[in-house]
């Protein structure tokens, strides 16, 4: 399984904007094959901090999201909420049974 890490900082000003357009992203991303889980949490202590945590089967969902409509529409999108670059982190791992 590949995760990944995706570190949001927001314009406190473009919150509410970036919420909205970051919801049909993870609709679509949830909807998608070789897709385990695509949840945005906000951070508690950092209050304009979101981390959207993605769980997908393999590197190949990976790279068919990657290239999908949803995403690349909202990555073209969202440097006009950021006040800090994307911070992106991937990993490989399996659930401990």
């Amino acid at each position: 399984m590949i995760i990944i890490h995706a570190v949001f900082n927001i314009n406190p000003a473009k919150q509410d904007a970036f919420l909205a357009e970051i919801q049909p992203l993870i609709d679509s991303s949830r909807a998608e094959s070789g897709n385990v889980s695509y949840n945005l949490h906000k951070d508690t202590e950092k209050d304009n901090q979101f981390t959207m945590v993605e769980i997908w089967e393999d590197k190949q969902a990976v790279a068919s999201h990657n290239s999908s409509e949803h995403f690349t529409s909202f990555v073209g999108k969202a440097k006009d909420f950021l006040t800090a670059p994307l911070d992106v982190k991937a990993f490989e791992g399996q659930p401990l049974k």
